[in-house]
């Protein structure tokens, strides 16, 4: 809700939690007033007070009325909350941001494993909070599906501020932007940020990616940032598909693409199936194109969060078809497809076997890799020690895998 001198941010309602709602008038006198209902006020009523003279001193707002609903919001919360209703009102560019915890400030490899990424609604605070500790490989925080029109500007600082605050326990910390070219003005919320990753919803074009890019290299310059941004478009039409080499190779630091199968299959005009024989030809042309382009295929979520059976089935399917990770709806989806992207007893050991008789190669100073009677090219020798990394990092070896060998 705005007018010219009333603005409100934020939730309220019986199931919220971790979050507030707050109304911010402007006055011409006054000085500032704040009401703060919560349950927790006399234990913590002087500090949310402090805090909200703190964001409003600090935005040049001298007299207003700031009444806050808490549901037990956390300082970066309650921050962004207020900090939106101040934009609402004002022309100001000032923001007001907490320092990066020291356990955000890390980078992420190209070509590390992303087997699940977990997607937090950007607007919801109470599923961000500990998230990381389900041990997912990436956290997602959406500013795309998962936010209502109305809510999109209280979640950019939302997101924002978490990234800035938030202990994302070593994930990768990612960003779903809105569709391009609306949400090129998500990018500057989360590119100074700590950002990892950018998924780029709904792509059906190289010159999508080129425009995120232009804002992002824009952004760094702003921001003398000198870090590693990556990108995981999405494809969600037939167009995406059909132009899917296109975008896979758009720019160097596409690190994958992944799959929508909601808005695939509805742009198809049929009906998602647990058998995903419409969505085949999809799926296996962008993990093709992900092979031929060098980079990571990630599957579509599972959406029955209930369904373990059947959320072990589309995993194994899914590896089988070439995927290297999927998305993931709620926490309890992790460990099953950790589980089961992981590789089996069987594919470790002929993946020592290989990097073994290839190591043991080199250090004699052959020309030629065999294995028994067979020959073994680079390409297998690059998968085989791939699953040997992707077994040390999961712990299935040790790095003494070789010696027991020859035990």
């Amino acid at each position: 809700m705005e007018s010219q001198n009333i603005a409100t941010a934020g939730n309220r309602g019986k199931r919220v939690r971790s979050d507030c709602f707050v109304t911010l008038e402007l006055k011409e006198n006054g000085g500032l007033e704040i009401v703060v209902q919560s349950k927790v006020k006399a234990m913590f009523g002087k500090e949310i007070e402090k805090l909200a003279k703190e964001v409003l001193n600090f935005f040049d707002i001298r007299n207003a009325r700031l009444q806050i609903e808490d549901s037990g919001a956390l300082p970066f919360v309650m921050a962004a909350r207020i900090e939106a209703a101040v934009k609402l009102v004002s022309d100001t560019k000032k923001e007001f941001l907490f320092d990066i915890i020291e356990e955000n400030k890390y980078e992420t490899a190209k070509d590390q494993f992303r087997f699940s990424r977990l997607y937090l609604p950007g607007n919801t605070p109470s599923l961000m909070i500990n998230a990381g500790l389900h041990k997912p490989n990436g956290l997602i925080l959406d500013l795309e599906d998962a936010v209502a029109f109305d809510k999109k500007h209280d979640a950019r600082y939302l997101v924002r501020n978490a990234l800035r605050s938030l202990n994302f326990y070593g994930a990768e910390k990612m960003v779903r932007i809105n569709q391009v070219p609306g949400g090129l003005d998500d990018l500057g919320f989360v590119i100074p940020h700590g950002v990892n990753l950018v998924l780029v919803p709904k792509c059906e074009g190289a010159e999508q990616i080129e425009q995120v890019n232009r804002k992002i290299d824009a952004l760094k310059s702003e921001h003398r940032i000198d870090r590693n941004i990556w990108l995981m478009p999405i494809i969600e039409s037939a167009l995406g598909v059909i132009k899917s080499y296109e975008i896979a190779t758009a720019a160097d630091n596409i690190v994958a693409l992944a799959i929508g199968l909601e808005d695939y299959t509805a742009d198809l005009g049929v009906r998602r199936t647990p058998e995903a024989t419409e969505s085949f030809f999809a799926r296996t042309q962008l993990v093709n194109v992900c092979k031929a382009a060098g980079i990571q295929a990630i599957d579509s979520v599972f959406s029955d969060v209930a369904d373990m059976e059947g959320l072990k089935q589309n995993v194994i399917t899914s590896k089988s078809l070439g995927f290297d990770g999927m998305g993931c709806i709620h926490p309890r989806q992790i460990k099953v497809i950790h589980e089961n992207f992981a590789p089996d007893a069987a594919e470790i050991e002929k993946a020592k076997k290989i990097v073994n008789a290839f190591i043991t190669a080199t250090e004699q100073g052959l020309g030629v890799v065999s294995l028994g009677t067979k020959m073994i090219d680079a390409p297998v020798v690059k998968r085989a020690q791939k699953v040997i990394d992707l077994a040390l990092s999961l712990g299935l070896i040790n790095e003494n895998w070789r010696e027991e060998m020859g035990e």
